[in-house]
């Protein structure tokens, strides 16, 4: 099975201001969100990534530039790794959407959970974004395996609640435990997707002591053996 390396985009001023930027335009990357990615291409530079995949937001996109200079790719843009649309709440202070009825929802239930459409935004539900975010990472992982075998390594950059949704789907979780998981801005979780079962490998790294990552994967299990507490 191909190397994921899941990012998260480098911090911006919505994150500190508590914002949820959701779809809106020109939402880039502060000064602490550029030397972020810039250190996390100087850590990453020597993996031999062989795609690299953007949300088309600013914010994913200038995290992806320096990732891909170090790796001499062009980002392939994929929308379906966009940010969840939150709709009317694009936009709004999270202190004035913790008051929303809406919210108890998202917090303790979000697969039931709907954005309601705005007047500049749709809204969709959290449901529907994990499924074409966890749909759109395992479509780039058969293309990559086709492309460059069942041993390379490639990269996507999103965002904090589809990053969480993907991780959720390898754990063989139920998105309504999604919350229960965090990924700092810029931060690399490393997954197996592949066509069987999943496999998390790494969550909310730094992109220190990768270089492990390198080494081919062991060999499978024989068939008839059983995996308990990690061993054979």
């Amino acid at each position: 099975m191909p190397l994921l390396l899941l990012i998260r985009h480098g911090r911006t001023a919505a994150n500190t201001g508590a914002v949820l930027a959701g779809w809106t335009p020109g939402v880039g990357l502060d000064e602490t969100g550029q030397g972020q990615v810039s250190a996390l291409a100087e850590l990453l530079g020597g993996l031999p990534v062989r795609r690299l995949v953007a949300s088309p937001l600013q914010r994913a996109r200038e995290t992806a530039a320096p990732l891909a200079a170090a790796w001499g790719l062009e980002p392939v843009i994929e929308e379906d790794l966009g940010e969840c649309r939150y709709g009317a709440w694009t936009g709004r202070p999270i202190a004035e959407l913790v008051k929303e009825p809406l919210w108890p929802t998202i917090q303790a239930t979000p697969s039931r959970a709907r954005f309601p459409d705005g007047p500049d935004h749709p809204g969709e539900s959290l449901a529907e974004m994990s499924a074409r975010a966890v749909a759109a990472v395992c479509r780039h992982d058969h293309l990559v395996a086709d492309e460059h075998g069942p041993h390379a390594i490639w990269a996507a950059v999103s965002h904090g609640d589809v990053v969480k949704a993907i991780i959720a789907d390898a754990l063989g979780s139920h998105l309504d435990q999604f919350q229960r998981i965090h990924v700092a801005t810029a931060s690399v979780s490393v997954l197996r997707i592949g066509p069987g079962r999943p496999m998390l490998l790494r969550v909310n790294g730094t992109g220190h002591d990768l270089t492990e990552l390198l080494a081919p994967p062991p060999d499978p299990t024989p068939a008839g053996d059983g995996q308990v507490g990690g061993g054979r």
